[in-house]
């Protein structure tokens, strides 16, 4: 996994804030080039449509958008920890698409994002933008909710440093589910990490059956790595049963993971809405950071 361009976008809130603090690290870790995005939209300001002229409404974009990159600029400032050289760029548009495009012409790597924690009936009307972005981006999003259990270890000269130690991969064996398990696979090189990896069999009508269907998972995982790779790396595999998004989450949290890794699909837009997703889930309520990578 080659990690040389790294998109954070910034809305101002604490979600980014942690979304940034999370980027810096893999920027220093990774000798990445860190962009900054925060994106202006417009129509979160109805008024200036009633603007007397052109004229008069182009000052108003303007100014908004020159207010934005001093408050961009002073966000940084706050924020970097280190000595790396953040780039910093607003856009116009509607965010998601904004920062699709922009990942897209940059060959991004890895997008990384802190998402609120809006559920019910405010998704169903408004939407997540990091799970839009995460559904269509050309690159693996990192989306950060909340701070890890102890994945942040306080530095002399820098307030933190994200370590990985424990990773864990969501296995729901499908064919294109590989490019999420090799990123799995890279990250737990990277970092000399222990990999856990999970499969979550939805019930079935008798124990017996139950019984056959984890001895049958619990091969299919261990064919998932080859036996080169157990020797060299430290590996784990666990089948559950239940809500796949409700046993990652328990997982995660009963052995401290510090990264999920999850395969997503691009699912249409009122399904999702209706529905919902189990990657959706697990960024939400889950308790540490969720690398989404579309297959």
């Amino acid at each position: 996994m080659e990690m040389k361009f790294i998109l954070c976008p910034i809305d101002f809130s604490e979600f980014s804030a942690r979304a940034y603090d999370h980027a810096l690290s893999l920027a220093e870790h990774y000798q990445a080039k860190l962009v900054a995005q925060h994106v202006v939209e417009l129509w979160r300001y109805p008024s200036a449509d009633f603007a007397a002229s052109a004229g008069l409404y182009e000052e108003f974009c303007h100014a908004l958008t020159e207010s934005r990159k001093k408050q961009l600029q002073e966000f940084v400032k706050n924020h970097t920890h280190d000595e790396i050289q953040t780039e910093l760029v607003v856009s116009q548009g509607m965010a998601p698409d904004s920062i699709l495009s922009f990942a897209q012409a940059q060959k991004t790597d890895v997008i990384v994002m802190g998402t609120h924690g809006r559920r019910g009936y405010d998704r169903l009307m408004l939407g997540s933008v990091t799970d839009r972005v995460m559904r269509r981006a050309p690159c693996p999003v990192l989306a950060i909710s909340k701070p890890p259990h102890d994945s942040v270890a306080a530095g002399k000269e820098r307030d933190y440093v994200h370590h990985l130690s424990r990773i864990l991969f969501c296995a729901d064996f499908s064919e294109n589910s590989e490019r999420a398990l090799n990123y799995a696979i890279s990250a737990t090189a990277e970092y000399d990490a222990e990999l856990t990896l999970l499969h979550v069999l939805e019930g079935s009508p008798s124990p017996a059956e139950t019984e056959k269907g984890i001895a049958a998972a619990t091969k299919r995982l261990d064919r998932l790595i080859r036996p080169a790779g157990r020797k060299t790396r430290k590996i784990k595999t666990a089948v559950r049963i239940g809500k796949p998004y409700s046993q990652i989450i328990q997982l995660a949290l009963e052995a401290q993971i510090d990264l999920v890794t999850m395969g997503v699909h691009g699912r249409g837009a009122l399904d999702l809405a209706v529905f919902g997703s189990t990657t959706y889930r697990v960024m939400q309520l889950g308790p540490c950071p969720v690398l989404a990578v579309q297959v």
